[in-house]
C-alpha cells in the first residue's frame, strides 16, 4: 500500500502539472499567440475534452474566452481539497478557495516570470529563431514587454522592460505570500 506522502506527491505533481497546461492555454488565448503553433496545438489538444464544458457555460467577456482561467482555479481547488482530505486535515472552504485562488495567480505570474527569462536568453543566443518555441514564447511575452516599455524605454539600445516585468512580477508575489500568512 502506497504511503501518504507517495499519495500526496502524485496527487499534487497531476494536479499541479494540469492546472499549468490549462493555464498556459488560458495566457496564449489571451496573447492572441498562433493557435497552429505545434505547442500550442499540443496544449490545445491535451485541455480541449475537460474544457468543453466549460466552454459551454462560461460566455466569452470582451472577446476573451475566460472557461480554461475557470478550469484551471477548479483544477487547483480540487487539488488542494484532495490533498487536505488525504493529509487528514481540515481547513475552512472560504480558505481553501482563497489558498486555490492565489495559487492560480502565483502561477500564472510564474508562468511570466520564465517566460521573459526564457526570452531575454532567446534574444542573445538564437534571436529571430524559427522554431516554434522561440515563437511561442515571444508571442506570449511580446504583449507584456510593449506595456513596459511606455514605462521604460530603451536606453542607449538595451531593453530595459524585462527588469521592470521582474520587479513588477516579484511585488505582487510578495504580496500574494502575504495573503497566506
Amino acid at each position: 500500500m502506497m504511503g501518504a506522502e507517495a499519495v500526496t506527491l502524485i496527487i499534487r505533481t497531476l494536479g499541479e502539472s494540469f492546472a499549468l497546461l490549462v493555464a498556459l492555454r488560458f495566457l496564449l488565448q489571451l496573447a492572441h499567440a498562433d493557435f497552429y503553433n505545434p505547442i500550442s496545438q499540443a496544449v490545445a489538444k491535451f485541455t480541449k475534452a475537460p474544457l468543453a464544458p466549460f466552454q459551454r457555460l462560461i460566455p466569452k467577456i470582451a472577446g476573451h474566452d475566460f472557461s480554461a482561467l475557470v478550469l484551471a482555479f477548479v483544477i487547483k481547488l480540487a487539488t488542494l481539497v484532495l490533498l487536505l482530505l488525504i493529509n487528514d486535515r481540515t481547513v475552512g472552504p472560504l480558505s481553501v478557495t482563497l489558498v486555490a485562488f492565489i495559487s492560480l495567480l502565483s502561477m500564472l505570474l510564474d508562468i511570466y516570470f520564465y517566460a521573459v527569462i526564457a526570452s531575454v536568453v532567446i534574444s542573445w543566443v538564437a534571436p529571430n529563431s524559427f522554431h516554434p518555441a522561440p515563437q511561442l514564447i515571444s508571442q506570449l511575452t511580446e504583449p507584456l514587454f510593449k506595456l513596459a516599455r511606455r514605462v521604460v524605454p530603451a536606453i542607449g539600445g538595451l531593453d530595459l522592460s524585462p527588469i521592470l516585468i521582474f520587479l513588477v512580477i516579484q511585488v505582487v508575489q510578495l504580496q500574494l505570500q502575504r495573503l497566506l500568512h
